[in-house]
């Protein structure tokens, strides 16, 4: 079996082989221009080798290192316009011709571990240098002072590179200086504000603080406990507390109330004497109530006096009896009232000191818990500090290390062999080899562009790639047809099986059981389309519709593509002329329209009335949809053959009267992409899609004697169906 790429190669071939052969033959010409120039005039190659040098003594790592980078040249950089234009200029050679005529080949990289001088290995690392030029002398000269010039070079190089390291030291460390000193004035700063609480935390007196606030607060709890004992003692003993107490002591204590209290004892006793012989209004009685009414007022006042009046003490009585009830201390009961007083002093002087003890211990362990951070943040500042410090270190033995690398910066190279002039004389061509090698470069040229040429096509090539596409799409495979050859066919006809020994009416049997089968005993309507013209179908609406008739079936064949004329002359029926003036008449009249396929029994044949305008109109009209509905119930089978897809929208306009839909694709004819977007839209639109039928196939066929085995291409292609077949005779 022959592989499918082979197939395809021979169906480009066949559209291709002139364009391949026109390849061929240019690339042969070319060949032999080739072959036939004469011999050029002979020339000198002079040779020569740099080789990677470092300085005999190294005390610096930067001069190491830049030794070792000078290593690192290209062939870009010591064949540079810098190089190229001295040299030419000195030994008047173009610099054009000087460039294109050097050969420079590198060294391959030093192996990894390996010594850098050397590069792994006992052999030093050179650079070969090849100049070819037709006077022997200007070659050694000029290939001499090119390596002069790339050796000059590599000096300078190193010595930039030696000279934009100190820079960028000395642009580094003024920075680096002022990183070191901003992050020491921080620690600094930081020191004289905490470092104090941590070095109290670190040997312990912050802690002792905190336990020596403790004990004196509980020293001053039992302070307070033992005076509020003596407080509770003496207001038991005076019945009073301490405010009432301080008002009693305050007045008993003044001269002026005790002297009023004494005339107002007096003038009650006056009362009291004479109150038993004299009225209540009698004149000395009134002026002793007076005078009593006096003396208390003068009393009240100078009790108000005393106390402080309006809040100063807690608020008493107003009247004069209240007044003269707080000022009857006796000394003892006095001496215990003041003691009463002190005490509550010294309570409130006790309780302020154990809260501002007991604030003081809040903030010292608070303190306290705050050390940690405290350490930590020092550390942190301590860090930058060591780290700035050992960068600011690192820059400084950097620049110290550099500037020792000044006096051992040379050139990375070295002359390792100066010039040698061998003479470069090429040998004859061969004429027949040239030619041999140009034939065989044009065949391969050829064939790549034949091949190239199918591939960009677009078009499935094979049977095989329309079935993997289908595979992928998952979509059913309903027949696969061969190519018809049919004798003495007239060029406006398609091929047809009307015979009954016809060897390709088994293909079409198949294809109309695997319709069946598919579409199941419901299908009536079956709808036949393909992407473009020339897929082959017509034809195969045509043979599906014989097929059917043979195997007993009623079976009708509507042409409905009219955008073409119909084909029915192909079964021997004559359409109606008319037909295309009035096609909706046309349709209407079923009597008509309706003809009898005279070779074929049960096959009848509505010819389609196109080319007309506007068929878009005429499939929606209501006269095809009644049409589709009778010819449903009087037909086992109903054949639709509509314009491609690509084309029109008929078919679409069509399928909802159908039961499914078939869809004809041809090898070298059917667009990938064409054929793939139908797929997705039938499939994902549920457009009753029933499977595709491959026409066209590369299939063997036996043929009677009496066939005449001529391929048959009508002129509009989508009558012909396929790739070419083999054939043989019986």
């Amino acid at each position: 079996m022959t592989p499918p790429i082979v197939k395809r190669y021979l169906i480009a071939f066949e559209k291709y082989k002139w364009i391949g052969l026109t390849s061929f033959a240019f690339v042969v010409a070319g060949s032999t221009v080739v072959a036939l120039q004469p011999e050029p005039s002979p020339n000198y190659v002079a040779s020569a080798a740099l080789a990677y040098t470092h300085p005999p003594v190294s005390f610096s790592t930067t001069g190491s290192q830049i030794q070792l980078e000078g290593q690192d040249l290209t062939e870009d950089v010591l064949l540079s316009y810098q190089i190229i234009e001295p040299v030419a200029a000195k030994v008047n050679v173009p610099p054009k011709n000087l460039a294109s005529n050097i050969v420079l080949t590198m060294p391959d990289k030093p192996k990894a571990g390996g010594d850098a001088k050397t590069g792994g290995s006992s052999v030093p690392l050179l650079i070969e240098l090849k100049y070819k030029d037709t006077d022997r002398k200007r070659a050694q000269e000029t290939l001499l002072a090119l390596m002069q010039a790339m050796v000059k070079v590599s000096g300078d190089i190193n010595t930039r590179r030696l000279k934009a390291i100190i820079q960028k030291i000395n642009e580094r460390l003024p920075e680096a200086q002022r990183e070191l000193q901003a992050a020491e004035q921080r620690l600094e700063k930081y020191d004289r504000i905490q470092r104090p609480a941590i070095l109290a935390a670190e040997n312990g007196s912050l802690l002792s603080a905190v336990t020596s606030n403790q004990l004196q607060q509980r020293q001053i709890q039992l302070t307070l406990s033992g005076t509020d004992a003596q407080i509770r003692s003496l207001q038991e003993k005076l019945g009073l507390d301490v405010n009432q107490a301080y008002v009693s002591s305050a007045l008993s204590a003044d001269p002026i109330i005790a002297n009023l209290r004494t005339q107002i004892y007096q003038t009650e006793s006056q009362m009291e004497v004479l109150k038993k012989d004299l009225r209540p209004d009698h004149p000395t009685m009134i002026q002793l109530r007076r005078q009593k009414e006096a003396y208390e007022q003068l009393l009240r006042q100078r009790g108000g006096e005393v106390i402080g009046g309006e809040g100063g003490t807690a608020p008493l009585a107003g009247t004069a009896t209240a007044i003269r009830s707080r000022s009857n201390l006796d000394p003892a009961r006095q001496q215990l009232a003041n003691q009463m007083v002190a005490l509550q002093t010294q309570q409130q002087t006790l309780n302020k000191q154990l809260a501002d003890l007991q604030k003081q211990e809040a903030k010292l362990r608070q303190e306290y818990s705050q050390i940690p951070n405290k350490q930590l943040e020092r550390s942190r500042l301590e860090q930058q500090v060591l780290l700035k410090k050992t960068l600011y270190d690192q820059i400084q033995v950097k620049l110290t290390d550099s500037k020792a690398a000044e006096a051992e910066t040379v050139s990375s190279l070295s002359i390792a062999r100066p010039p040698v002039i061998l003479p470069n004389l090429k040998g004859a061509k061969s004429v027949p080899v040239t030619l041999g090698i140009g034939s065989l470069l044009g065949l391969l040229v050829g064939a790549g562009v034949i091949f190239l040429l199918g591939s960009l096509e677009g078009t499935f090539k094979t049977k095989e790639d329309i079935r993997e596409s289908l595979k992928q799409r998952e979509v059913a495979l309903l027949g696969e047809i061969p190519l018809m050859l049919i004798e003495n066919l007239d060029r406006q006809e398609i091929p047809v099986t009307l015979s009954l020994d016809s060897p390709y009416l088994e293909f079409y049997e198949k294809f109309r059981s695997n319709l069946r089968r598919v579409g199941g005993r419901d299908l009536k309507v079956v709808l036949i389309t393909s992407t473009d013209s020339s897929e082959g179908k017509t034809v195969s609406a045509y043979n599906l519709g014989i097929a059917s008739a043979r195997a007993g079936k009623r079976t009708l064949i509507i042409e409905t593509d009219l955008h073409s004329p119909s084909h029915s002359p192909s079964v021997k029926v004559t359409p109606d002329d008319e037909a295309t003036i009035e096609p909706l008449r046309y349709y209407g009249d079923l009597s008509e329209c309706i003809h009898l396929v005279p070779d074929v029994e049960n096959l009848y044949i509505i010819p389609s009335p196109g080319p007309v305008r506007q068929s878009a109109a005429v499939l929606e009209s209501s006269e095809v949809r009644r049409l589709l509905e009778d010819v449903r119930e009087r037909y086992d089978l109903v054949i639709v053959d509509t314009s491609p897809l690509g084309l029109s929208n008929d078919p679409l306009l069509i399928q909802p009267y159908s039961d499914g839909m078939v869809l004809v694709t041809r090898p070298n004819y059917t667009q990938e992409n064409m054929l793939g977007e139908a797929l997705d839209q039938l499939v994902e639109s549920e457009l009753g899609l029933l499977g595709v039928l491959i026409n066209g196939a590369d299939i063997t066929v036996s043929l009677p004697r009496a066939v005449i085995q001529t391929p048959v291409y009508p002129p509009q292609e989508e009558l012909s169906a396929g790739a070419r077949i083999t054939n043989t005779r019986e």
